[in-house]
Parts: structure tokens; C-alpha cells; sequence
């Protein structure tokens, strides 16, 4: 039985970038192997790790060398779990159910690379995926900061709003909000936002149709109301998806807001 985070196979995969190097790794998560990607600078030199919590379920939304890759060249050693069940990994990817457990022991996956600035972890979010962050924030006590880009905050608000999704995850989540209350609560991290110590920034489009900008309202609330530290950058013209040349420029702006956070 391996233990949790436990390094199982290593396997080199091309990178995009001539200065990045890329590895996909299998690991050890709540007696599964679960697969991810590992961006690291060739450059030798110490940096600050950077968990990426990616979006959408299964191979929607899957983690993309050349996004990891954008991180890392920002001066990170970033890993992307893709969550169990996804891309050859066992189990099943259940929408923030146990699969949490992959994002939480992500972070001593990343911990494991020899390039690894200690003490320094950072979340990265989006979508989907900010669910992932805002619980890997909330059971961890060595997360430097998380950015919540379209995140979702609230799964049943996501149900609500998502009728395209709903069939999604009944079958993933065990029933409706109204029929399994429970499984839904649990998912939900607003009610425990007291427990994060991490400052959070939030970036949201105001137009956003997938994740709706109220989710990013009810994480900002939920984190006033405990008096946690946040950030927030709200794009009036934006949808789920930013224009590349302003997308490259966020990068580059929350990256340095990530640097300055004690």
C-alpha cells in the first residue's frame, strides 16, 4: 500500500517551452494512483511551488502543458493534478466529493521537487477547480496564498445555475440538492471559510454565464464576514474566458501579487 502523495512513476513529456521542463506523475491518493503534470524551470535555482487546481470534470476542462507551462515560466515550480479517474488514473473524478483528497496531497507532491522554494505553496484556480482550492486551503496550514479565477464557491448555486450540468452531477454527486442535501453541503466550502489563514484573490468576469459573478460575491462575502484577508479583480466585459493578451497579462500581475504575500 503506498502512502498518501507518494511518488509512484515519473514520465517526461514534451514541453512547449524550451526552458521548462515537464514531467507526468503518478501518486499515491487515498489508495489510488492519480496522475498530474510537473512544470519546473531548467534553470537551476529554488522557487516557490504553485499547486494548479484546474476546471471542468473529466477530459472537460483538462490540465494544458502549455498553461502549466505559462506558470512556470513566471519563475514557479507548478503542479496540475488532474484528479482521479482522468487521463489513465483510478477511481473517479466526483466533482469536490473524495477526490479532494488528489488537490490536498498535490501540494507534497509538489513539495518533492528538488527545485521547491520551502515554505513557499500557492494555490492556483479555475472553475471547477476553485472549489478544490478553497478546501486544499481550508484543510492545509502551509498554503502561502489561493487565487480563485471563476471559481466556484458553492456547488449548489452551480447546480442551480447549470442545467446543462445538472445530469453531470446527479450521477457524480449521488442526486439533486434536494434529494442528497447532505452530499452537496459537504461539498461546499463557504461554511468553513474561518478555518483558511491564506489571503485569497478573486478574479472574476462579470459576464461570466458558466460561473456566475455571484459565486465570486458569495466567497467575498463569506470571507468579510470572517475577516480574512482578499483580494479582489473584477472584469466588467468578461465571460468565462479572457481575451489571451489580457489572460498572459493577468498571469503575469496575480504571479507577482502571489510573491508579495508574506
Amino acid at each position: 500500500m503506498h502512502t498518501d502523495a507518494q511518488i509512484i512513476s515519473r514520465r517526461s513529456y514534451p514541453s512547449p517551452n524550451p526552458l521548462i521542463e515537464l514531467t507526468e506523475i503518478t501518486y499515491s491518493s487515498g489508495g489510488l494512483k492519480v496522475k498530474g503534470m510537473l512544470a519546473e524551470p531548467k534553470e537551476a535555482g529554488n522557487y516557490e511551488g504553485l499547486v494548479y487546481l484546474r476546471g471542468g470534470i473529466q477530459h472537460i476542462g483538462m490540465v494544458r502543458p502549455a498553461r502549466i507551462a505559462q506558470f512556470a515560466t513566471q519563475g514557479f515550480v507548478v503542479f496540475a493534478p488532474y484528479y482521479r479517474g482522468n487521463r489513465g488514473g483510478e477511481g473517479r473524478d466526483e466533482f469536490a466529493g473524495a477526490d479532494l483528497q488528489d488537490a490536498v496531497n498535490a501540494v507534497d507532491v509538489l513539495k518533492q521537487s528538488p527545485k521547491w522554494k520551502e515554505g513557499r505553496v500557492h494555490l492556483f484556480s479555475f472553475s471547477r477547480g476553485g472549489i478544490m482550492a478553497l478546501w486544499t486551503a481550508i484543510l492545509r496550514d502551509d498554503i502561502t496564498s489561493s487565487v480563485h479565477w471563476a471559481g466556484v464557491s458553492d456547488v449548489v448555486f452551480t447546480y442551480k445555475e447549470r442545467e446543462d450540468m445538472r445530469r453531470m452531477m446527479k450521477r457524480v454527486i449521488g442526486g439533486s440538492p434536494n434529494n442528497a442535501p447532505d452530499a452537496y453541503r459537504e461539498r461546499t466550502a463557504l461554511f468553513r471559510v474561518e478555518e483558511m489563514d491564506a489571503p485569497v484573490l478573486i478574479i472574476h468576469g462579470m459576464k461570466d454565464e458558466n460561473v456566475s459573478f455571484e459565486q465570486a460575491i458569495l466567497l467575498e462575502d463569506a470571507l468579510r464576514e470572517h475577516q480574512k484577508t482578499y483580494e479582489t479583480w473584477y472584469f466588467q466585459d468578461y465571460t468565462h474566458h479572457f481575451p489571451s493578451w489580457h489572460n498572459a497579462q493577468i498571469v503575469r500581475d496575480l504571479t507577482k501579487w502571489m510573491r508579495a504575500q508574506p
